[in-house]
């Protein structure tokens, strides 16, 4: 590990770029997807609402930073809908990849509408988005993870699954 300090509640400035970037991504999907029809639109934006809420219930609840700041918020937006559940069961938890796919999902979905798009009729437009996602949704958020939110995550030296999934040991 890491000597970097740990935040016992983040500083407001590194929620509001992590979920700028969240909404970012989830904008440029939304529009993505809204270019095959409303209905499209309505299934994506059900389908964000709930991996945010499978991120909340089956995360969020245990971790330490439930009823505080933590790096994307969602600390601090758990208590109100969920009561808090055992920090132990954070630490312990096993995930894997299949656990983590929906979230991926998110930025993958609208990417392989865009992809093709541009097969079929392509547009300047259509590939900025599609670069722009790409962008953000892998390289900005692993950025995010790497520099401002995991690197001074209580939990994670605690004990993170996820932390254990990305950072396994070669």
């Amino acid at each position: 590990m890491d000597s970097a300090k740990c935040y016992n509640d983040y500083p407001l400035w590194i929620v509001l770029v992590s979920n700028l970037l969240t909404f970012s991504i989830y904008l440029i999907g939304a529009y993505i997807l809204y270019q095959l029809g409303l209905i499209w639109l309505i299934f994506y934006l059900l389908y964000i609402l709930f991996v945010e809420i499978q991120v909340l219930q089956k995360s969020c609840v245990n971790c330490c930073y439930f009823g505080k700041t933590c790096a994307f918020g969602r600390g601090r937006l758990a208590p109100t809908i969920f009561r808090q559940g055992n920090a132990k069961k954070f630490a312990t938890r096993q995930v894997t990849w299949k656990d983590i796919l929906p979230s991926f999902l998110v930025s993958i979905i609208p990417m392989l509408v865009a992809i093709a798009f541009l097969v079929t009729n392509f547009s300047w437009l259509m590939l900025a988005l599609l670069v722009s996602l790409f962008l953000f949704g892998f390289i900005g958020t692993g950025l995010i993870r790497g520099q401002l939110a995991c690197k001074y995550c209580k939990q994670r030296k605690m004990g993170c699954p996820a932390e254990r999934l990305f950072n396994k040991k070669k």
